[in-house]
């Protein structure tokens, strides 16, 4: 699934509660979190809900490149912030560390429509994930 299957399938949905009803799918089809990988350091800060993200880097055995991309596995206890994260993977998803820096999530979320649909506690936990994301890339390419 691609960010233009994501617009797409919104533009086809009449309402919100449509569009976080496929939201919450989108989180039921990530695949299932490897218990080991639910550590405090995974552990996504400042989410009102559990969220981890286990990131690794793609790329060759040699020094990290801006080339290299980010492997992302990630869960939440939270149905709709389960669907959110599935969100960020396919927004991220495909992307070298160098483009993931350079991607506006929270500027693809506000296209959507989805930011000023989320309560003040889910922006937030929004913001920490891309954080996360985005912190994860650049130490991943300064290493």
């Amino acid at each position: 699934m691609t960010l233009d299957d994501i617009r797409a399938d919104f533009a086809l949905l009449d309402d919100w509660e449509d569009r976080y009803r496929y939201v919450i799918e989108l989180g039921r089809a990530l695949p299932p979190f490897p218990e080991e990988l639910r550590t405090e350091a995974n552990k996504v800060r400042g989410c009102a809900s559990q969220v981890w993200l286990a990131t690794r880097r793609i790329g060759d055995a040699g020094k990290p490149s801006a080339g290299d991309k980010l492997e992302m596995q990630g869960m939440s206890d939270a149905h709709i912030v389960q669907g959110l994260v599935a969100l960020l993977f396919i927004i991220y998803g495909g992307k070298t560390l160098d483009e993931i820096l350079k991607t506006d999530a929270e500027g693809i979320f506000a296209s959507l429509g989805l930011k000023e649909h989320l309560t003040p506690q889910r922006s937030n936990g929004l913001a920490s994930m891309v954080k996360r994301i985005r912190a994860d890339a650049a130490e991943m390419l300064a290493a």
